[in-house]
């Protein structure tokens, strides 16, 4: 995972996951919780159609709820901070998850929160912060780059059988996340090209849509490459030490190493490959712009994903701390992820969308290394079958 502006860990913690890990907490749920949890539930969302169905409240089943009750109990439970409803019923850790999760799910105002579940806005906010905590120790091993050489080469593939893309690794993307800042100027640095105040995501993604690294906090004015040109993977790459597994033989004295795609607002890297620019493009380069449109397109629907499903980021966020706001980014990119890793049946009822920046124009990145030029060209030819033995 790559720097998240205004994280700092509390203290290290190694958490593995074993076999049956993911789903051993579904019995410490008491049976009744939800039939009790939703009896209390007011306001507009009582009178939701969709009320009986778990999924619709939290955008998540019932494994992957107890399963992250299951990742925060220990630290949500260490400091007992007397978290009460209305009524002065103590919240319990399922509670806290449902209140928590309702929050960053739906992006509701905490004060509609706090209406609907019987609570204080204040209670929600700061049951939402512990919540936020407790997942950054706990849940960080669900966002990581591929471990081993077995777990890259299944990546691989994956992305081979999407348009053939040979030795593909990831595809990154950057959103914007919308702020709402009083007072400033129109040099503000938040204030992005298209007059939003706004926070830059950058993610790079596997096939099956799921973050392997992210980068956030730069304000919405910095651009696409500079955010990368600054970002730990492009150090890591840079030294050899990411996207130095096999190579592999295009033709004779033709090899590919492995590499990620991205769009014509990144540089053109040994390992970041990107379209050609242009109009009238030639048959080879036209075909592999198709192929290498279609690979990168996973970036942009994890990107739209999460937004829809982590509706939090997808408005405008009020007065953001901007030290916190990349906190509850990552937050969601791990929510992303481990909706991902249970394999929920919940992503499978969401609408596959590609838009996750309406109104943003495409930027363009000059920056060319000519050795990655030719063999882009290279590539181009062998994917229509035009590269000679």
């Amino acid at each position: 995972m790559g720097p998240v502006r205004g994280f700092k860990r509390r203290r290290k913690v190694e958490t593995k996951v074993e076999p049956n890990a993911l789903v051993s907490s579904e019995r410490e749920e008491p049976a009744d919780w939800w039939d009790e949890f939703s009896r209390r539930i007011s306001g507009p969302l009582s009178l939701s159609k969709d009320l009986d169905k778990f999924e619709s409240v939290f955008k998540v089943s019932r494994k992957t709820f107890n399963y992250i009750c299951s990742l925060v109990k220990e630290d949500l439970m260490a400091k007992p901070a007397n978290f009460v409803d209305t009524n002065g019923k103590p919240l319990s850790v399922n509670d806290q998850v449902a209140v928590a999760l309702r929050r960053l799910s739906s992006g509701e105002s905490l004060l509609t929160v706090g209406d609907s579940f019987g609570i204080n806005q204040s209670t929600v906010s700061q049951v939402t912060w512990r919540f936020v905590e407790a997942m950054e120790e706990r849940g960080l091993h669900h966002l990581r780059w591929p471990a081993t050489e077995a777990e890259m080469s299944e990546i691989k593939s994956k992305f081979e059988r999407i348009r053939g893309l040979p030795n593909c690794c990831g595809a990154i993307d950057t959103t914007h996340i919308m702020m709402c800042l009083s007072s400033v100027t129109s040099n503000d640095i938040w204030f992005d090209p298209e007059k939003n105040h706004s926070m830059i995501l950058q993610a790079i993604v596997d096939p099956e849509m799921r973050f392997r690294d992210i980068v956030t906090g730069w304000p919405g004015s910095v651009k696409d490459s500079l955010v990368l040109w600054n970002s730990g993977f492009f150090k890591l790459s840079e030294k050899g030490k990411r996207l130095n597994g096999k190579k592999i033989n295009l033709s004779e004295g033709s090899e590919v190493r492995e590499y990620i795609v991205g769009d014509v607002g990144f540089p053109l890297l040994p390992w970041l490959i990107t379209p050609y620019q242009g109009k009238d493009l030639s048959g080879p380069r036209a075909e592999f712009n198709k192929r290498h449109f279609a690979t990168r397109m996973v970036a942009q629907r994890a990107l739209a994903r999460l937004k829809e499903m982590w509706r939090i980021v997808q408005g405008v966020m009020w007065r953001p701390d901007k030290h916190k706001l990349p906190r509850i980014i990552l937050v969601c990119c791990l929510l992303h992820n481990i909706v991902i890793d249970l394999e929920d049946e919940v992503q499978d009822e969401m609408p596959l969308s590609h838009h996750h920046d309406s109104g943003y124009r495409q930027q363009t990145c000059e920056s060319i290394d000519k050795n990655t030029s030719i063999l882009r060209d290279k590539l181009s030819l062998y994917l229509s079958g035009r590269l000679t033995p």
